[in-house]
Parts: structure tokens; sequence; C-alpha cells
């Protein structure tokens, strides 16, 4: 099972929250440090997303974001094809959208599209993406689960005879249970025989459990699956399914402890600073009961329990606080503090990068990455962490580009 994470695409179409560029950077950074295999980065069809999303490709190329996988998210057409290839030309991985269920069909496209002319409409895209260079085309099937399995399985199986590599399966209401969505993709999988893509939502606070069961199926069905996460559980509506809390359960519940199921490149002692990041970065707190990272996580009160774990962590604990990058006490500045913001000066803006033990070869250079922190602040309104200067100080290039938008 590998984690194809959304945090870039699904996460930032959360209402009232969002991400500048230089934020979803980072958080493709942190996924390329926790071993993810995929991080779905935006959206080739949208201009203000074209130069991050073509800076990041290039720090692909250089090594920067590698092993993980950079793909796109756009809708099943052709309009929408032809312009992601000319906007983002070096995109190699992307993901095709369209709606399948009789509801969204009948009520969502009202006449525009019946049952026949949406695959017809998947095929032609998925042509035009192989002719335009795409390596890894997934297919998505919006509504999936309140699809006809019948008609799910025509249309997953005409868009694997047109080239696709995946079907994703969507449970964009967050309807299915654990024991319908491990039916339904053993019989698509099975069926298809082409590696699932499990994308669920929250409405019902099953996400997690639907996930790992959809996932569970394909693998049982005898094809890879790729588990739709988003850092922190963002994601529209009630969220998506939290990266932490999958890799956990793939790790140590019942059945799965000591399987090797998860993907081995999977490292959890990145999960504190990505999730810390990340709740930074949307300016949504962590709730204390979250898996893993939440305040609450390790916390022991009552005499029974705090008895028990300081006998033995194993009576209260499930898995070592360390294991997820815990431990090191956070330590804040109470006195003097010079920050780097849009109104910073180069004298103490030295002082910042000094801190970081960064130098600069000349005044001329560090007033370029000055302006360019300026800028930065300026895109995500609020002080730049310490991985976030040490970024744009060794990739200034980069960051111009992703700080530069063109209307």
């Amino acid at each position: 099972m590998y984690i194809l994470d959304v945090t870039n695409r699904d996460g930032v179409q959360t209402s009232r929250i969002c991400l500048s560029k230089l934020e979803k950077t980072m958080i493709n950074f942190y996924l390329n440090q926790m071993g993810v295999a995929q991080s779905e980065f935006g959206f080739p069809v949208t201009h203000h997303e074209t130069n991050y999303l073509n800076a990041n490709l290039e720090l692909a190329e250089k090594g920067v974001l590698k092993p993980i996988c950079l793909s796109g998210w756009m809708r099943a057409t052709r309009d929408d094809v032809r312009a992601s290839f000319k906007q983002v030309p070096k995109l190699k991985h992307i993901n095709l959208s369209i709606s399948t269920s009789d509801q969204m069909i009948v009520h969502k496209f009202k006449g525009k599209l019946d049952h026949a002319s949406v695959i017809k409409e998947m095929e032609e895209a998925v042509t035009l993406a192989k002719k335009h260079g795409a390596e890894l085309i997934g297919v998505n099937a919006e509504d999936a689960s309140r699809t006809r399995m019948d008609y799910l399985i025509e249309f997953s199986s005409a868009a694997k005879d047109a080239g696709a590599h995946r079907i994703r399966y969507c449970d964009t209401l967050g309807c299915d249970n654990p024991f319908v969505m491990y039916d339904r993709i053993k019989i698509l999988a099975e069926s298809v025989k082409l590696p699932m893509e499990i994308h669920c939502h929250n409405d019902l606070g099953m996400v997690v459990a639907n996930s790992i069961a959809g996932a569970k199926a394909a693998l049982d069905a005898g094809v890879d699956s790729y588990i739709n996460t988003c850092v922190n559980g963002m994601g529209e509506r009630a969220g998506n399914a939290d990266l932490v809390s999958v890799i956990l359960a793939l790790k140590y519940a019942h059945g799965f402890e000591g399987k090797d199921v998860l993907d081995e490149h999977i490292d959890l002692k990145a999960a504190w600073k990505i999730c810390k990041y990340a709740s930074y970065a949307f300016g949504v707190p962590i709730p204390i009961n979250q898996p893993g990272v939440g305040a609450n996580a390790f916390a022991h009160e009552s005499g029974i329990h705090a008895d028990g774990a300081l006998k033995d962590r194993k009576n209260y604990e499930l898995y070592d606080f360390e294991e997820l990058g815990r431990g090191e006490p956070e330590i804040i500045e109470t006195g003097r503090k010079i920050t780097a913001g849009e109104y910073s000066g180069i004298k103490g803006f030295r002082n910042v990068y000094e801190k970081l033990e960064v130098e600069f070869k000349d005044d001329a250079q560090a007033t370029e990455v000055l302006e360019l922190v300026r800028y930065a602040n300026v895109h995500s309104q609020k002080p730049l962490v310490d991985d976030e200067l040490k970024f744009i100080a060794k990739h200034p290039e980069i960051a111009r580009k992703i700080f530069t938008m063109a209307p």
C-alpha cells in the first residue's frame, strides 16, 4: 500500500483556508522527506499555479524533490489536457477526473453528457494526455461510491483500454462504510486488474477505516493500492484521510502488524515536523486528541493509566512517541528576537540568517535573498519558519519563480 498525498490539491480546496506557493512547496519537501510515494501537487490548468508547478518540477529534475512523484489534477476533458500541458510542459504524472454516478450525470451535467459520452470524454482525454507525453495516468471516478457497479466496471475497463495506469475510486460524499468499501473495491479490482487509488472523505467519520478497507481489498484482489491522504486530515467539508492516522493503522492495527503491507520508504519520524508545519501554514491547530501528533496522544492523567504507563509504556501506549519524531523539547525564544518580514532591513535580515548558520558571499547576494524573503512574507502573510528561510537562500531562482504570478 502506497501513500498518495493530496494536501496540495484537495487539502487546499478546503473552505476558508489556503496555502501560499512557498508553503505548498514546503509540503512537497516534507512529504518527500517522509518517503511518501506521490504528491498531487496542484492544478496545471490554473494560471496562478503555473510558475509554482514548473518550479517544483525543476526541483525534481535537480534531485531536491526526489524520488517523490509530483502529479497534477485536471478534469477529464481535452481542453483541460491541452491547457495543462501547454502551461506545464514537463508534467509527466496526472489524474483525470469525471463524475460517474447517476446522480451527477443527470443532475450535474444537466444533459450535456450521458453515461456513454462520459466514457467517451474520458477516453479522449486519456488518449490526448498520452500524446502529450504523460507517463502515469490515473483516471478518477468521481462519486464512485454512488455509481452503479456495472457502469463503474465498464468505465474503468474503458479507461484501462485507453491507456490509464490506475483507477481512483472516490467516496466523494464519504457515504461508504468499510464493509461496503471492501466489497466494491474487491469486485472492481478483480474485474479491471489495475492498481486502485482510494480517495475518501470524512462526512460520516469513517474516512481512515474506509481508506484502509479499500486498500486491503485491492491488495486481496492482487493489485497495488494508493491511499489518498491529507496532512492533519484537511480537505473539503469534514476532510480527507489523515496522513499519520493511515500510516499508524497500516503499521499497528490488528491484522497488519508484521505483514509489511506499507511502502517501505515511509519514515514516520518526519510526522511531527510536517504536521506542525501544516498546522502553522493552514492556521488550523492540531486537535489535542489527534492520533500520534495530538498533545494528548501520549498524555496520562488518571491514576490507573499513569501508574500503568510508568511501569511499562506498552500498558497504555500502542507505539513510541519517538517513532513520530516527538520527544525533543520545543524551545521558544522569550528575549530579543529579530525576524525577517516584508519590511525587513539588511542588518536585521543578516542577523536572522547568521543564527541559521547561513552565510552570504557579499551584500549583493544578501540583498537578493532579502528581496525574495520579503515577497515570501507578502504571499504567506506570516513569519517564515527556519526551513522556509533556508530554502529561499539555497534556491533563490526557484523561489523567484514560485513568488511570481502573471495574471
